[in-house]
């Protein structure tokens, strides 16, 4: 009797290449834009590998957007938490946003969770926990760093560090809206003295 195991077939790509370049698919063409055809060809794999590992577009689609949490350069944040100067740090959280939203290495405009992601939150179950997420996060590492700003005495006592945060939050989805626009980063850059304004007065 023969009880030799079956052997699956090994992967023949890399998972972290080939869910990047599905988040650039579904950056570019949106979830609904997207085909299989377009994720295979873009994720150097067929159709039946992408079945096997993911299940579906819907499931790929969630891997997408949780590969892209983990491993994105937030630099926009870590901008803001590595100047010193509080009044310098905020200039260069938005000067961070302009750059990234504008000048993405893959061409794509925008933010992926801002551009993309949020217009499936009721359509693709899964989407909402993760951007809920993404935004308390973040809202957390700005707010522990005002909390720290005033800790230094570069900001009053009673400044209210949770509602900057939020608002500073919301103020980047401004140059986010504009990039996907296509206007020309320059043109956006030019209200980044009232963005800080409002934050910090």
């Amino acid at each position: 009797m023969n009880d030799t195991k079956k052997v699956g077939r090994p992967k023949t790509f890399d998972e972290h290449t080939a869910l990047q370049a599905a988040v650039d698919t579904f950056w570019v063409k949106g979830y609904d834009g997207a085909s299989m055809k377009d994720l295979t060809s873009a994720m150097g794999i067929n159709s039946p590998s992408l079945y096997a590992t993911y299940g579906d577009k819907e499931t790929l689609f969630i891997k997408a957007i949780e590969h892209y949490m983990g491993n994105v350069d937030c630099s926009p944040l870590d901008a803001f938490e590595n100047e010193p100067d509080i009044q310098k740090a905020v200039y260069a959280f938005f000067e961070a946003i302009v750059t990234y939203v504008s000048e993405h290495e893959k061409g794509s405009l925008g933010c992926f969770l801002s551009s993309c992601v949020v217009t499936c939150a009721e359509t693709v179950e899964g989407v909402k926990p993760l951007l809920q997420t993404a935004i308390t996060e973040s809202e957390k590492r700005i707010a522990k760093r005002f909390d720290q700003a005033k800790n230094a005495g570069q900001l009053p006592k009673n400044f209210p560090s949770k509602q900057r945060a939020r608002l500073m939050f919301d103020l980047r989805q401004g140059p986010v809206f504009r990039a996907r626009a296509g206007l020309p980063a320059k043109s956006i850059r030019q209200d980044m003295a009232c963005w800080a304004h409002a934050v910090l007065n």
